[in-house]
């Protein structure tokens, strides 16, 4: 065992002697690709946000089966409505666009339901709700 000499005025002089240097990067140093982390993480989440919704087999059922038609101004305003969701930290959202109800999956930019006047009315497994 190495014996630690008492001349030392700090701990980080003693570590700097005795422990091996660490190569840590710092999150604004840049990675292989040229790219900061930071500059990398605005890339992805700004290219998820602008990503057309989805709709899942269900909901796609759900439309047909309830009649439901989309405009593209209430598709649009769904899509902002989820985008609006995601802004907040929603994970399962209900967006509610003029009588008509969407559960919409965030982190996948899908709607998972569709739901008109005439229907049950009861939501669940939502965390949040955007009202367009």
């Amino acid at each position: 065992m190495n014996q630690i000499n008492k001349n030392f005025t700090s701990i980080e002089q003693a570590a700097s002697r005795y422990l091996p240097r660490s190569n840590k990067q710092t999150t604004s140093s840049i990675l292989p690709s040229g790219k900061s982390f930071e500059e990398i993480l605005l890339e992805q989440q700004s290219t998820t946000k602008d990503e057309e919704l989805k709709f899942s087999k269900h909901a796609n059922e759900r439309l047909l089966s309830r009649n439901i038609d989309l405009t593209s101004s209430q598709l649009e305003r769904l899509q902002s409505g989820a985008k609006m969701a995601s802004e907040k930290g929603i994970k399962e959202s209900l967006v509610m666009v003029d009588n008509l109800a969407f559960i919409v999956n965030i982190k996948n930019n899908t709607v998972v339901t569709a739901v008109n006047d005439g229907d049950d009315r009861v939501f669940t497994n939502i965390d949040g709700a955007v009202i367009m």
